[in-house]
């Protein structure tokens, strides 16, 4: 008989994440963990430059430009692919059974935005909320009940 895949469940937020599987009769377990300090820093540290500002020519007017998208947003982004691309790789390997992720808003967003066709197939819930900041002694019930919802 072979045994049954485990159930993965993502804990998140746009700096830290956590994958933790279930498997059934069984303790959580940490599978992985993410970490992005660089998406808690300042904007004006991320970028080179005021965002939003700069000339166009030498003439008497100036021009200022609203940025496309800011530095720290672009941060989040990426750790959003980041996260996706190694969900989804363990999927397409068949390492988990399905698939729940728990993440602040909107990087909660993001990441479902970001996940390929054998993830986004697998994927059973999600919730918006941040667990990121919840001990191990408390996490595991805590996950519990979101998922009871």
């Amino acid at each position: 008989m072979t045994p049954m895949k485990p159930d993965w469940i993502v804990v998140a937020n746009a700096t830290r994440a956590r994958i933790l599987q279930r498997e059934r009769g069984e303790p959580m377990t940490v599978v992985k963990t993410f970490s992005r300090p660089a998406g808690r820093s300042k904007v004006s540290d991320l970028a080179g430059d005021r965002a939003g500002h700069g000339s166009s020519d030498h003439s008497w007017g100036g021009s200022a430009y609203p940025p496309r998208i800011d530095a720290k947003r672009k941060e989040h982004e990426r750790f959003a692919t980041e996260l996706a691309a190694h969900l989804e790789r363990a999927a397409e390997q068949g390492t988990y059974r399905s698939l729940a992720v728990l993440a602040s808003s909107p990087f909660l967003g993001e990441v479902k935005a970001e996940l390929g066709p054998a993830a986004e197939k697998l994927l059973t819930v999600t919730h918006d909320v941040d667990l990121t900041a919840v001990g191990p002694a408390e996490l595991e019930k805590r996950i519990l009940r979101e998922l009871a919802r």
